[in-house]
């Protein structure tokens, strides 16, 4: 059995990293018990891309398509958890490091970046950091000039942050760039410009057969983002079917829109048993998906025993 520490070690193929990184944090928030287990994967993701060094181990700097990935689990993640139960440390470096991502040249990192961000803003975890730095001083002068250091530094971080989402929402189109991913990310930077600077969080909708699913906040439109890109073709039914899901975000379709089978003609009714139909191949594409899951449990129990491997 490969422990994740190896399956995840680095020179891995990227888009087997990136799979991986999609069934573990699934895994996570489908069967993780309790609030220590999502720690324990989320803390596994992130070494992904900030390793615990030894003394034999050489940093490989990840490609831009595992730290999307790792940046994208982590942030789903995040939005099952109580921002007060992560550290302050954790807070710093992550903050820290999302804010470094967002110069980075590649567009899907910085729009993975952008989402968590905006998940932490929303969870107040910034200010929450802010404020147990500038209340952490024991009472010595040292220890109080090392929390208004502190406190500077978060408060100009949140700044830098500002500056950084305000000037992505406005980014010009450079030589080469695709019009779709500028206007995606013009679109996502706006929203979170608008959110940081007016509270407004994104309601978004869509249909599920012939009902509305509805999005209030940055955390559910993290998870819908998510799942419907790991399920793909198989999300729609799941949707209508699946009541984990349906809790998950509080949709409850109407009996009759599912599948509508006594609606169909004749025709429709062959093309819906076709193995060619999309229903059918998304029924391919979502045993892929399970094939995958299995295989992510195998490697490790998902993340329920890694802190003893660590320890």
């Amino acid at each position: 059995m490969i422990p994740l520490s190896q399956a995840f070690k680095s020179g891995s193929d990227p888009s087997k990293t990136a799979s991986l990184l999609e069934c573990m944090a699934v895994i996570t928030f489908v069967g993780g018990d309790d609030p220590e287990d999502t720690e324990k994967s989320m803390q596994i993701i992130w070494q992904v891309v900030h390793p615990k060094l030894g003394s034999n181990v050489v940093a490989v700097k990840p490609s831009a398509a595992v730290i999307t990935a790792v940046v994208s689990a982590w942030s789903f993640l995040l939005t099952t958890m109580d921002g007060w139960r992560l550290s302050p440390k954790l807070w710093q470096e992550s903050i820290t490091y999302l804010s470094s991502l967002l110069d980075k040249d590649d567009r899907s990192v910085r729009i993975a970046a952008g989402e968590a961000l905006a998940v932490i803003f929303e969870m107040g975890s910034l200010e929450k950091f802010a404020a147990e730095t500038k209340g952490s001083s024991d009472g010595s002068v040292s220890e109080g000039n090392k929390s208004k250091e502190g406190f500077s530094y978060i408060q100009g971080l949140k700044g830098k942050i500002l500056n950084q989402v305000r000037d992505l929402s406005v980014e010009a189109g450079g030589k080469g760039s695709a019009k779709k991913d500028l206007n995606n990310q013009r679109n996502l930077f706006k929203d979170v410009l608008e959110f940081l600077e007016d509270c407004y969080s994104p309601n978004t909708s869509m249909k599920i057969g012939g009902d509305l699913l509805q999005t209030s906040s940055w955390s559910q439109l993290i998870q819908l983002n998510f799942l419907r890109c790991f399920l793909a073709g198989g999300f729609t039914k799941h949707m209508q079917e699946n009541e984990f899901l349906q809790d998950i975000f509080g949709f409850t379709p109407n009996k009759r829109n599912l599948l509508g089978s006594e609606h169909m003609s004749n025709g429709e009714k062959r093309m819906y048993k076709s193995p060619n139909s999309a229903l059918n191949k998304a029924r391919t594409q979502l045993l892929n998906k399970q094939r995958m899951l299995s295989a992510g449990r195998n490697f490790g129990h998902y993340a329920v025993n890694v802190g003893d491997e660590d320890s």
